[in-house]
């Protein structure tokens, strides 16, 4: 915490403020990565390992090489300056984990969808969750290695993504590539906090 002083008198420790950031998309789009990428603290994650009983749930094309899931969520901060910090909450990927999303995205600012250009179709539901409940949402497509690379517009136009709504290129493992995309959740939500009160 940071104390304030001011003419001479020690006044009450400034308490930062608490922002709630949700990181969704598919299964094995890269939410744990990106959680742990920019987490100051060791990130909590709920990872189990894949096992035969779910072969036929789990759909492995494009990431035949993961061999865990999170099952729960992933939490992680990241403290931008004095006054704010971000909690970050990673959501579960597949289909039947998707009940957990309502909770986890109580009390959020906003939200990463974070897409794979490998397994496109896997982002559908993350969009059509966060428009449907009204939460603003930015869309960050996850870049890895040996995928195809496509513009920003032709990401809008396969994904059906609004103008209105960010979409931005970036690594899920780099540190810096992923602080642009909170930055960017956050501008876009003070944004659509401001055109809301002066619609009021």
């Amino acid at each position: 915490m940071v104390s304030v002083q001011s003419e001479g008198r020690r006044e009450e420790p400034l308490v930062p403020t608490s922002v709630k950031i949700v990181i969704a998309g598919g299964f094995g789009v890269g939410k744990t990565t990106m959680v742990g990428a920019v987490s100051e603290i060791t990130p909590l994650r709920t990872e189990e390992l894949l096992t035969e009983a779910g072969e036929e749930i789990d759909d492995l094309a494009g990431v035949e090489g993961k061999n865990t899931t999170t099952v729960a969520l992933d939490f992680g901060r990241i403290t931008i300056n004095p006054e704010l910090v971000l909690y970050l909450f990673g959501t579960p990927g597949q289909d039947r984990f998707w009940f957990m999303w309502d909770e986890l995205s109580l009390g959020s600012i906003g939200a990463v969808v974070l897409v794979d250009t490998r397994r496109l179709d896997a982002g559908f539901g993350a969009i059509d969750f966060f428009e449907r409940r009204g939460i603003p949402f930015v869309v960050a497509v996850n870049c890895f290695e040996g995928s195809h690379s496509y513009t920003a517009e032709e990401m809008r136009q396969a994904l059906d993504v609004s103008e209105t709504v960010p979409l931005v290129l970036c690594d899920a493992r780099d540190r810096e590539s992923c602080k642009t995309v909170l930055a960017c959740v956050i501008e876009h939500a003070m944004h659509r906090l401001d055109t809301v009160a002066a619609q009021a």
